[in-house]
């Protein structure tokens, strides 16, 4: 599964290095050290993928990230610091699809670079899913497409997979480690992720997000969804 990535991150070392791994991969790779200038092209010619670090001269990556996603729901995975959790739950509402910690394996973010392209082409979703629909949401798997009141809504991979793999099964709880687990793929992980998405979800498909009533919190186990059309 190749691709067009472009890696943006201050550090010639690291880019160099990250760059090595995914075109060992197949991947077409280009770095870029600030964040204006990775803008500026991802915009110009959307890659397929942007692996993305957080602190970058002139724009941050949380401002290409959020310029970015008012353009072209690209895929992004954000390198942050270790241990820095606001700056990963900041970094997942602003709408990037995974992050990874530095220091990092380059090995492991070219495989979470898999999951993420194979997520947002669809691979991931099991053949003859077909259109999941209720009320005014409906969900295209196979066109990988949301409509919320008529109108397409972007979503990233990552908040289309947990709002397809709730609606195939409503009034089913499930706790946070259960959907890491079950639409992450990880054993382990931030639970924080998944709040992330769940509150992002609920911007975007609640008729009023502070009263969620599509996806709900069920204290002390996780979420579940509730069809609005049966009720």
């Amino acid at each position: 599964m190749s691709a067009r990535i472009l890696v943006v991150d201050d550090d010639p070392m690291v880019a160099e290095v990250v760059a090595r791994y995914l075109e060992r991969d197949g991947h077409t790779v280009e770095c870029v050290g600030d964040g204006a200038e990775a803008l500026r092209r991802a915009l110009a010619d959307p890659p397929d993928l942007m692996v993305l670090d957080l602190m970058l001269p002139k724009l941050d990556g949380l401002q290409v990230c959020r310029k970015l996603r008012e353009r072209w729901p690209v895929p992004v995975i954000m390198l942050t610091a270790l241990g820095e959790e606001m700056d990963r739950v900041v970094g997942l509402e602003t709408g990037a699809d995974d992050y990874v910690t530095k220091p990092f394996s380059p090995r492991e973010l070219a495989l979470r670079v898999q999951s993420v392209l194979r997520r947002a082409r669809g691979a991931s979703l099991p053949a003859g899913t077909g259109v999941l629909r209720d009320g005014d949401l409906t969900v295209d798997a196979g066109a990988h497409e949301v409509r919320f009141r008529g109108e397409e809504i972007m979503l990233t991979a990552r908040e289309f997979d947990l709002l397809a793999h709730l609606m195939r099964n409503p009034r089913q709880a499930f706790s946070r480690s259960a959907l890491l687990d079950q639409v992450w793929g990880w054993s382990f992980g931030d639970s924080s992720t998944v709040t992330v998405h769940v509150r992002r979800l609920r911007e975007k498909i609640e008729p009023d997000p502070t009263v969620p009533r599509r996806i709900v919190t069920v204290w002390g186990v996780g979420y579940r969804y509730e069809p609005l059309a049966e009720s």
